[in-house]
């Protein structure tokens, strides 16, 4: 059975493709067949084959099997604003049945599927599509990454109770140094650690790459 799991933050910038990216090849070193998917990406560049997302090309370039680009990423929208803004503006409604249609593509071929969402977990991916709504198809279980900041502990905690009370599971958190400047990053992970009712998977360095940040994080309560 293919495990599936949603990946959200605390914000929008906090790392949610760098924390991805490192968990498709942390599932690949288990030996897992890991695919990723970013099933709407605002701020596209048009290239021969279409338009591209870098966050979506690098899930992609993460995966084995490498999927078709238009299953990663079935909604490409060329403004890098919000993905209503984006949609509305290139005329395209986002929809549930084709994110889902991808989905099961990305299903048939792979034992994981790690599903990036747009920004923070109440930035709907499109006019009347809740990112829970997406999270409930693929089957509820969240992973947190909490860009490790001031502010972190309480939009963590914010985050934590809107993902339960739409009803998902918060499976794991990944704490994400964005901000090599932060001093007390220990005693924010201990506060973390006490408050969220999920386990810590990993801690992510600053300035390594994904495949180095792979070896921080711990998969077996995933799988």
């Amino acid at each position: 059975m293919t495990r599936t799991w949603f990946v959200t933050g605390t914000d929008t910038g906090i790392g949610k493709t760098f924390a991805s990216v490192a968990l498709l090849h942390a599932l690949r070193g288990r030996g897992l067949r890991a695919v990723g998917m970013k099933p709407v990406a605002a701020g596209c560049e048009p290239t021969p084959e279409g338009w591209r997302n870098e966050d979506a090309l690098a899930l992609r370039a993460a995966s084995e099997p490498v999927p078709a680009y238009a299953d990663v990423n079935p909604f490409a929208l060329p403004a890098a604003t919000a993905p209503q803004l984006a949609a509305r503006e290139t005329g395209i409604e986002v929809t549930l049945p084709p994110l889902l249609s991808a989905y099961s593509r990305l299903v048939a071929s792979a034992d994981a599927v790690v599903v990036e969402g747009a920004g923070g977990w109440l930035a709907p991916m499109g006019d009347g599509l809740e990112q829970a709504a997406m999270a409930h198809a693929v089957g509820g279980k969240v992973l947190l990454v909490v860009g490790l900041r001031l502010g972190c502990l309480s939009h963590a905690r914010l985050t934590a109770r809107a993902i339960a009370a739409d009803g998902c599971t918060l499976a794991g958190w990944i704490g994400n140094r964005i901000d090599p400047e932060f001093e007390r990053v220990d005693d924010y992970l201990t506060l973390l650690r006490d408050a969220l009712p999920a386990p810590c998977l990993g801690v992510l360095g600053h300035g390594v790459d994904a495949a180095t940040a792979a070896a921080a994080i711990a998969v077996d309560p995933l799988v």
